[in-house]
């Protein structure tokens, strides 16, 4: 049997978009993308408890991206999600995960549109977030037009104590 290439390039999947969720349905494939897109080395993710906490709140929204399903009796499979919190005229990107097979297929591009588009539909004047300083991620949001308005020095606690410094950034919309 011959093995498949992992080098070989792989189509782009149709993606689908799942918003207004309620916590319960949002939870099990928040906590599931969460487990496999956060290295526990950093000491990003969230544990359950803060999670479902977080989704239980009025003004946090999640979206939670699918692959499209290729029947109409077939389920997507998830593999991404994005979390904001609005306050007034705010949004906070708490989080954005991938889960890692489906990175590079412009899943990460699809959730933080939509959550610029969300917010600017909401009235949002400006959206930010924080994020380790040594995040990859930094390219996707320098694509998007995020500049650097702060530190927050060891903000983040990984494994062995180590600390990370967190960047602030923010979008004007």
């Amino acid at each position: 049997m011959a093995q498949d290439d992992p080098f070989a390039p792989r189509a782009a999947p149709a993606f689908q978009l799942l918003a207004g969720l309620a916590a319960e349905d949002a939870i099990g494939p928040v906590m599931h993308i969460m487990q496999q897109a956060f290295d526990p080395l950093y000491g990003e993710a969230w544990n359950h408890s803060q999670t479902r906490s977080m989704l239980a709140m009025p003004l946090t929204h999640v979206l939670l991206l699918e692959i499209a399903p290729t029947t109409p009796d077939t389920a997507g499979e998830p593999v991404g999600f994005a979390m904001t919190r609005r306050v007034a005229e705010e949004e906070e990107l708490l989080l954005i995960a991938v889960a890692p097979n489906w990175r590079q297929f412009g899943a990460a591009t699809t959730l933080l549109n939509q959550v610029v588009e969300n917010s600017r539909q909401a009235g949002v004047s400006r959206l930010h977030l924080e994020m380790r300083s040594n995040n990859p991620a930094i390219h996707l949001y320098s694509k998007f037009g995020f500049q650097s308005v702060g530190l927050r020095k060891g903000y983040y606690k990984g494994a062995g104590s180590h600390h990370y410094d967190a960047l602030t950034l923010a979008l004007d919309l």
